[in-house]
């Protein structure tokens, strides 16, 4: 009898510690198949929405934005969503501001890409829009090259205490108005793959995220190298925060808020096709 050699499966996803904490299972290979092996490449989400837009890579995480621009490629997973459910992205100053005064004023974004963008654009199409790394903006803000800043990862976290004000949280307004968490991130799986693949992917990225969250302090120990210096109390509350029962599995919520965001996006010209979301399990 032989054997079939695993298919080798190159997965992408960001350097961010919520993202490390749902594949430490498949990078420490506490979770493996006899099907797929994994390649692990690590890189930041705008990179990562660019590469989808050309199928890069076999599986890769995504902003939810992206999604239009590449779902002619990939198809969602039901597992690995990173959720804001009545939190996410915020826009800060270095004064207190009111949310209507953003109109008009230079705001840095991390990228046109991202889900924070598409979001603050829904809240106020009127800005003028400076693309910053994500992790340079609250500098941007501080130097005042830019009258605010969109943030997202563990700046939501440290914002106040660097001396910063929050003018207005995204995930917050979208769960207020149109009461749904707010997707911001997600894995898709090429659609050329074989079904079968794709279910195993599906399965192992599950068991991954189950994995982390049973084993809980080894996996945030090693998800804290990726967390840029950040004390591992905050590291903690941050991947607590994106790594939920969302993230294990999007259930009907997510696929339903998913779809409104990309609807709102096309509605009011953000995004430049419609397109059904679809999720593989």
């Amino acid at each position: 009898m032989t054997s079939v050699t695993p298919l080798e499966i190159v997965s992408a996803h960001s350097p961010d510690s919520d993202d490390a904490f749902m594949f430490y299972g498949l990078a420490t290979r506490k979770v493996r198949s006899s099907k797929v092996t994994f390649k692990h490449v690590l890189s930041d989400i705008e990179t990562l929405n660019r590469k989808a837009m050309e199928g890069q890579y076999h599986l890769t995480a995504i902003s939810y934005h992206a999604y239009p621009y590449v779902a002619d490629k990939y198809v969602l997973m039901a597992s690995g969503s990173s959720i804001g459910d009545g939190y996410g992205p915020m826009i800060i100053s270095t004064r207190p501001m009111e949310p209507e005064e953003l109109k008009g004023k230079r705001v840095a974004i991390p990228g046109t890409m991202t889900t924070a963008y598409l979001t603050f654009k829904l809240y106020q199409p009127d800005f003028e829009a400076v693309v910053t790394p994500f992790d340079k903006i609250t500098e941007a803000v501080r130097e005042k090259t830019v009258d605010a800043g969109l943030i997202i990862h563990e700046a939501q976290l440290t914002y106040d205490r660097e001396g910063f004000h929050r003018v207005v949280d995204l995930g917050r307004w979208f769960k207020n108005t149109y009461g749904l968490p707010l997707p911001l991130g997600g894995n898709v799986l090429l659609r050329s793959l074989d079904a079968d693949i794709q279910s195993e992917c599906c399965r192992l990225m599950r068991d991954s995220i189950q994995y982390a969250l049973d084993n809980h302090a080894e996996a945030l120990e090693y998800a804290l190298q990726f967390a840029r210096d950040m004390e591992p109390r905050l590291a903690e509350k941050f991947v607590g925060m994106y790594v939920n029962h969302y993230t294990l599995d999007a259930g009907e919520i997510i696929p339903k808020a998913v779809q409104k965001l990309l609807d709102l996006g096309f509605d009011a010209g953000i995004i430049d096709r419609r397109v059904p979301v679809e999720f593989v399990r």
